[in-house]
């Protein structure tokens, strides 16, 4: 009875179904097939938990950082390699497939060449943990702060609260100044200019007492004081300092303006602003004193 069983079911496995083109499917073949497929998805879901469990471990934001986006990419990657196992399998040949779709695939690859650049950056990013969820960065000249990660591009503010899309190969590929990285401290700087009259000494001791005083300062770092340049109008100073709060620079260094403008006003240093000497040479000025002498007096209105 065993035997006959046996024997039945080997004749039904062994029953053909169907030809695709010249190869004969039978009921084996397409169990075979479907065992792959459903070992494909098995691992897919086994390699999708030990992802997460992985990126958990090194602090991956699961929610901001995509991470929803790389589980998708891995299924359908281990399930394509599934698929093409099992017709490989069921003795489906690929490579007449793979001949007729190369043209097609060529101009597609092209197509999606930036798209799959991206993408293998945010894979970067998101592992290499370098950028994520709310670092500071300058990109474009702009300083930025990190809202969300994607798996294409990273969503990004302004300090005029404008919403950026950047590419994660431009955070990848180009150089990007990272104030959240490592040391925190951003060096402030801030120019003014005084007239050429006035005493370097006193407007070197005042303004590096400015600096000194400045309440926003890091006191561990000690400010800087420099003559830049003489310019056409003013001898130029920079006023340095170190602060905490790289995202609010633009409020602080008003601040420290203001401190500035407050104590040269006090020592009666004056700022230099643009000014213009005229000078005539003897004749000019001469024509011009006959021109005002033979001028006739305004009578009285």
């Amino acid at each position: 009875m065993n035997k006959e069983f046996l024997a039945g079911m080997r004749d039904v496995m062994s029953a053909k179904l169907f030809d695709i083109g010249t190869t004969p499917i039978s009921v084996s073949t397409l169990a075979t097939m479907l065992l792959v497929v459903v070992g494909a998805y098995v691992a897919s879901r086994i390699l999708q938990a030990a992802t997460t469990r992985a990126l958990k471990r090194r602090g991956v934001d699961v929610a901001k950082g995509g991470l929803g986006a790389i589980g998708r990419l891995l299924h359908y990657s281990m399930m394509l390699i599934g698929v093409a196992i099992a017709l490989q399998t069921g003795g489906i040949k690929l490579s007449a497939l793979f001949a007729a779709g190369a043209v097609f695939a060529v101009g597609i690859g092209f197509a999606m060449q930036n798209i799959a650049q991206n993408f293998v950056s945010g894979v970067i990013l998101l592992v290499e943990r370098t950028i994520k969820p709310g670092d500071i960065l300058e990109v474009d000249g702009k300083m930025v702060r990190v809202a969300q990660m994607g798996i294409r591009a990273t969503g990004v503010r302004t300090q005029d609260e404008e919403e950026l899309i950047v590419p994660n190969s431009a955070l990848v590929q180009g150089a990007i100044k990272h104030f959240s990285l490592g040391d925190p401290m951003y060096r402030l700087r801030v120019a003014v200019g005084v007239v050429y009259s006035a005493d370097m000494d006193q407007v070197q001791r005042t303004l590096l007492e400015v600096a000194k005083n400045f309440a926003k300062r890091e006191k561990e770092r000690d400010p800087a004081v420099i003559l830049t340049d003489f310019g056409a109008n003013s001898v130029d100073w920079e006023v340095s300092v170190w602060v905490m709060d790289p995202w609010n620079r633009r409020p602080l260094a008003g601040a420290l303006r203001k401190d500035i403008w407050d104590a040269l006003k006090r020592e009666k240093i004056s700022i230099a602003f643009p000014q213009l000497d005229v000078h005539f040479d003897p004749p000019v000025m001469e024509s011009l004193r006959g021109l005002s002498a033979t001028r006739p007096a305004q009578l009285p209105s």
